[in-house]
């Protein structure tokens, strides 16, 4: 019977062979200087849109904050994280800790010992999970522009 760390290196280095075959070791980001900042930074109106759309019941990512709690907070907390999304729009680098997510593999067919039958899931933290769907809201409407109604 396999123990749970020979589980755990065979899951490890699955996902480290795909992620390496699939290139993300070499993503490069490429730096723009300009005077202004190319994007508008996050506005209230945006951030409760955000916090409209966070999922609750969902697993909370590495930080271990569920959406849960955020959006107890309600009128109390939401200035505070529209400051933070701000300062993050404005620095234009993401915290360490939102650079991070919990891979989950979900099985999708046959054999689900077979880690090529499973799929990695990954889990965000909910702070990063609002700021992407502000940008994900942006990014649509902008294609929507674009591509019209192909």
């Amino acid at each position: 019977m396999p123990t749970p760390d020979s589980i755990m290196d065979r899951w490890r280095k699955h996902f480290s062979q795909l992620l390496n075959v699939c290139g993300v070791s070499d993503v490069r980001q490429t730096e723009i200087h300009t005077a202004e900042s190319l994007v508008p930074e996050p506005s209230a109106f945006e951030v409760e849109l955000a916090f409209e759309k966070l999922k609750t019941q969902n697993s909370p990512g590495i930080d271990q904050i569920p959406a849960e709690l955020i959006k107890a907070g309600g009128k109390t907390i939401r200035p505070a994280i529209h400051k933070l999304t701000k300062s993050i729009s404005n620095k234009e680098e993401l915290p360490e800790e939102w650079k991070e997510s919990i891979i989950v593999p979900m099985y999708k067919k046959s054999n689900k010992t077979d880690c090529s039958n499973k799929r990695g899931i990954s889990v965000l933290s909910t702070m990063n999970k609002i700021l992407s769907s502000i940008l994900l809201s942006r990014l649509t409407s902008h294609a929507e522009e674009i591509i019209g109604g192909h």
